[in-house]
């Protein structure tokens, strides 16, 4: 078994890794294909102090991102109710049915926030009345939000 060398890719590598990993992989295919080719660098600890740094800062901006979908769950979840106006048959029953783009239209007419109409979950909404809709903000972050359908 020879021993393998470690490397740091500047270029995403199929079955390999991404740019910036840290990787193993056998001399020959370092020196003669990786290196070369300006695919990868030689480890060195001020390359892996870089390393570690861009980690930190993508890990920050991860955080970032998930505070500000937790701000915007907590502003949707004050709010709280969205009223959506629907033509209205025999037994209170709606023609047609709300729509995820109604629900994404209502919220940005309320509270001039975006929001993505895929994150939207509604039940199946047949009726006049109040329904709850989850809105997928991010990953891990999920609004509880209550959609009143009234008539016109």
């Amino acid at each position: 078994m020879h021993k393998r060398v470690q490397i740091v890719l500047s270029k995403d590598v199929k079955k390999l890794g991404k740019s910036g990993d840290l990787v193993e992989v056998a001399p020959g295919y370092a020196r003669n294909y990786l290196l070369p080719q300006g695919m990868a660098v030689r480890v060195t600890p001020g390359v892996l102090k870089q390393i570690e740094r861009r980690k930190e800062e993508e890990r920050q901006r991860l955080i970032a991102i998930k505070q500000e979908a937790q701000s915007r769950k907590t502003a949707l979840e004050t709010v709280g109710r969205f009223t959506i106006a629907k033509q209205v048959g025999e037994n209170d029953a709606i023609f047609g049915t709300v729509t995820d783009r109604e629900v994404a239209e209502v919220i940005l007419q309320n509270t001039n926030m975006e929001v993505d109409r895929r994150g939207i979950t509604l039940p199946d909404i047949g009726k006049l009345g109040f329904y709850k809709a989850q809105i997928k903000l991010h990953p891990e972050v999920t609004a509880e939000v209550e959609i009143q359908v009234v008539s016109i």
